[in-house]
């Protein structure tokens, strides 16, 4: 039966492909908001060449593995996405901006940010 009708085989595999690339793109930019929808968010706007950034790294990816499930840690490399620090209005990186479960921004740094200062700040948004 799809011999005598070609076009409908790839019409319906066009559209297969279709609708699966817009799910996967309406997934994709709900797990990419900022902040993380009911959730503690710390968005740290920075460059990986940036040296306060470099070595604020270790420290954001430390608290990203005590925070999992509690708090939400996001790096953005405002040099490769510069309409991420438009989106936030930064001036000076690195920049951290830390929002609390409903979304709202509680705090913003500008600078380097100590490990005990950026715990202070997130458990403060956690017992909120």
């Amino acid at each position: 039966m799809l011999r005598r009708y070609p076009q409908r085989k790839i019409f319906l595999t066009v559209l297969c492909i279709v609708l699966l690339l817009l799910s996967c793109g309406a997934q994709a930019s709900e797990e990419n908001e900022i902040p993380v929808k009911n959730m503690v968010t710390m968005v740290d706007l920075g460059a990986d060449k940036c040296i306060p950034c470099k070595l604020m790294a270790p420290i954001l990816e430390k608290l990203e593995s005590e925070y999992q499930g509690k708090a939400a840690i996001i790096f953005i490399d405002v040099w490769k996405d510069s309409e991420q620090a438009q989106q936030f209005g930064i001036r000076s990186i690195p920049t951290q901006i830390f929002f609390d479960k409903s979304g709202q921004e509680r705090y913003r740094h500008v600078g380097f940010m100590e490990e005990k200062a950026i715990k202070k700040q997130l458990d403060l948004l956690l017992a909120i």
